[in-house]
């Protein structure tokens, strides 16, 4: 299973001898979770926090990277990773069991440097029925493609202009059908037109394709 980066190359080599994280989650089994994927990846000192409140006094000892969840039981996470933003730590992830295009678009707006869309717990290694890819993880798969080959970020180049409205409509958060209605094309259609685009970013997630989407310029 992967998860949580969607450039993990940079990430993890900001500081190649020690790179350090914090990870507020409130949920003690995805911090765990979280903080153990960061081992992995190279991050070798990372402490946790389960709410802003018991975060915010460690703002002012920057770190490599923060991830925070969304939904923080006193507020919401992104608050949280602008101002560690603003307080010069490189690099913020925002995590969220919630497939919300409109707060990845808010958040990638925003500066943070990855969205990760859990779906279940099952993609945190936890149970629960099984969930899409995370988009970090879809993002992490596309980086290892060569430039131009289907699903790489360059690939965006190959989509066509009726495949890019299609792609602006999913980010202002229509249906199928609604889109369908926008474009005069049937549900079908509009069905397969995402069935494209899905091969060619690397990704069927909805909230992933746009994420990708605003990352590589595609829409704005």
């Amino acid at each position: 299973m992967s998860v949580l980066l969607e450039q993990p190359s940079s990430l993890v080599a900001y500081r190649p001898n020690k790179p350090t994280a914090m990870v507020v989650v409130a949920d003690p089994r995805v911090r765990s979770t979280v903080t153990r994927h960061l081992w992995a990846l190279g991050v070798r000192d990372v402490i946790e926090a389960s709410s802003i409140a018991e975060a915010r006094p460690r703002v002012g000892n920057p770190r490599d990277i923060c991830v925070a969840d969304v939904h923080l039981p006193d507020g919401s996470g992104l608050t949280l990773l602008s101002e560690t933003r603003a307080a010069g730590w490189p690099n913020g992830l925002a995590l969220s069991a919630a497939d919300d295009i409109g707060a990845v678009r808010n958040a990638l707006a925003g500066g943070v440097k990855g969205y990760v869309v859990t779906g279940t717990r099952t993609n945190l290694g936890l149970p629960g029925r099984p969930g899409a890819a995370p988009i970090g993880a879809n993002a992490a798969r596309m980086q290892r493609r060569p430039p131009g080959a289907p699903g790489h970020p360059g690939g965006y180049r190959e989509l066509s202009g009726r495949e890019v409205e299609v792609l602006r409509l999913v980010a202002e958060g229509q249906s199928n059908k609604a889109i369908g209605v926008s474009m005069g094309l049937s549900a079908l259609t509009v069905k397969s037109h995402l069935a494209r685009i899905a091969r060619k970013l690397g990704t069927g997630d909805r909230a992933g394709m746009v994420a990708v989407a605003l990352r590589t310029g595609i829409i704005h």
